[in-house]
């Protein structure tokens, strides 16, 4: 398994979190797995009985990407979340992983603690929110612990968001491999 887990958030192909992971995921080559949610089909939960309650493996989505993302995870040495900020908080996609989650370390409370274990930054590009997501990324790292979190604000490199130019400015590339350069 790969020594740098890179999970970018993003509904978007192309923007500024997967540029990032791209970036990331070119500087670390092969000790990077990365997980392009713009290109995954992992499925919410809902449209079930909670069968996850019972046995995990009785999940009806059990085969979705969501589980090989979650054991990449507890198997890395570092884990990198790119979430973008829609709305104020993190996007759909990063709640669709956290709630899907539950099901991965339902009844496996050994899985959670070695999930927990794993160093993880957090890459979050937006101009506001941070309360909201500090909150949010809490969940995934072990108590008592305060979440590693970068927040890049498109604006402070005189960028749009919405444009996906965020690493086309050699200062916020630099910000992040700083963030990154303690592993």
């Amino acid at each position: 398994m790969p020594e740098i887990c890179l999970i970018s958030f993003s509904g978007r192909a192309g923007g500024n979190c997967g540029r990032i992971a791209g970036m990331l995921q070119q500087k670390y080559g092969e000790q990077a797995v990365l997980f392009d949610f713009s290109t995954l089909a992992v499925t919410p939960c809902g449209k079930c009985g909670y069968e996850c309650f019972q046995a995990r493996e009785d999940c009806p989505y059990f085969d979705d990407p969501e589980f090989a993302i979650c054991t990449a995870i507890a198997e890395s040495s570092l884990a990198c979340f790119i979430v973008p900020n829609y709305c104020d908080y993190p996007c759909a996609n990063f709640f669709a992983f956290n709630e899907r989650s539950q099901c991965y370390f339902q009844h496996h409370q050994g899985l959670l603690e070695q999930y927990l274990s794993v160093r993880k930054k957090f890459i979050t590009v937006s101009n506001t929110g941070r309360d909201n997501f500090t909150a949010a990324f809490r969940y995934h790292v072990a108590e008592g612990t305060e979440p590693d979190v970068l927040f890049l604000s498109a604006r402070q490199f005189h960028k749009t968001s919405i444009r996906g130019d965020l690493m086309d400015s050699p200062e916020a590339r630099e910000t992040v491999l700083r963030f990154m350069e303690d592993f």
